[in-house]
């Protein structure tokens, strides 16, 4: 396992984090690890979407299903 170390961050952010932290009485580095991790997850998302076969449907009668079926229609 890897150290990242943080420089530079601004004294409200630190705040802020430690804030939510002590509300989950987890420690700031707990709290920044899931964080980090949740933020990383994301960065494979734009190849899981372009591994998606192509099934021909437009986007526009995609919404247009999910709001008709919202309506209650």
């Amino acid at each position: 396992m890897r150290t990242v170390y943080l420089r530079n961050v601004p004294d409200d952010v630190v705040e802020r984090l430690e804030k939510l932290a002590n509300r989950e009485r987890i420690s700031l580095n707990t709290l920044a690890l899931r964080e980090l991790a949740e933020v990383a997850r994301r960065a494979d998302n734009a190849d899981l979407l372009g591994a998606l076969p192509d099934l021909g449907i437009p986007g526009e009668s995609i919404v247009a299903a999910v709001d008709e079926g919202r309506a209650g229609k």
